[in-house]
């Protein structure tokens, strides 16, 4: 889960209210105030067919909540149709990427200096060698 500064956290509960929990937390020897950030919804979304590629957990994995989920996802896009509207959510089946959309991507640029980047995930993946 991301940890963000205030000024973040404050976006993200102007733009997208229904879709997060900002919990406040503290971080020793910064006198910020800051927050984590989680994502409440969890979409069945990814565009398999257009990922780079897909690495899925192990039939045998001891963990039972991975089945059927991915370990990594390399070229990750989802369908912004099964998005259900969601301005920030985690795709079902690879929980550890952190979707948002355009909107908050901008309003985060605007704060800048954040130390993140952001990737597209919908629409056709750039070849590589950028034609």
């Amino acid at each position: 889960m991301p940890i963000v500064s205030q000024e973040v956290a404050d976006a993200f509960k102007m733009l997208a209210p229904d879709d997060v929990q900002l919990f406040p937390v503290t971080v020793e020897g910064a006198p910020e105030r800051y927050c984590i950030v989680n994502a409440l919804k969890t979409v069945d979304c990814i565009d398999e067919a257009n990922c780079e590629g897909l690495q899925p957990y192990e039939q045998d994995d001891p963990h039972p909540e991975h089945q059927g989920a991915y370990r990594w996802i390399s070229g990750l896009r989802i369908d912004s149709a099964k998005a259900e509207g969601a301005l920030v959510l985690r795709p079902m089946k690879f929980k550890t990427a952190f979707i948002v959309s355009e909107a908050i991507k901008d309003a985060l640029e605007q704060i800048g200096n954040l130390g993140i980047s952001f990737e597209r995930v919908t629409g056709p993946r750039k070849k590589k060698g950028g034609h």
